[in-house]
């Protein structure tokens, strides 16, 4: 399970637990904080971090020999509340590939769950409210 909670009473500033790990989301600068990433940051750097990802899980499997992968992705976000997120992500691969093996790892960055999850499947999000005492916290397993 994901947890997210407002890290002080000050400030906008929420810590998400993953695991083992955190990170520090805020609210973009105009409209709060900017002691993290905001959420579509995080959207955003999903799908970079699955392509990265994707292209070297393939690289490893197939032997291809990539020495570095590095990917930016940059959104335009101006006609999102008419039902359009435009992201372009651009792709750069370091090593004594081939042409054949460099075009496979970009095909198969085109092919990553996280890019798949955001064009192609439905996402349909349930939200259960729970309430608590006043004073009181609560684990939301």
């Amino acid at each position: 399970m994901i947890t997210i909670e407002r890290i002080s009473t000050e400030g906008t500033a929420h810590r998400v637990s993953i695991g083992t790990h955190e990170i520090t989301v805020d609210m973009s600068p105009p409209t709060g904080g900017d002691e993290g990433p905001d959420p579509h940051d995080l959207y955003d750097a999903a799908l970079g971090a699955c392509k990265a990802l994707t292209m070297l899980w393939v690289a490893k499997r197939e032997n291809i020999p990539v020495e570095g992968i590095k990917v930016g992705v940059s959104r335009d976000a101006s006609e999102e509340r008419s039902g359009l997120y435009r992201l372009t992500a651009r792709l750069a691969i370091d090593g004594p590939l081939s042409d054949e093996q460099h075009d496979r790892l970009i095909a198969a960055s085109g092919k990553c769950p996280v890019q798949k999850l955001m064009t192609s499947v439905k996402t349909e999000v349930e939200t259960i409210v729970v309430r608590l005492p006043e004073g009181r916290s609560c684990d939301l397993v």
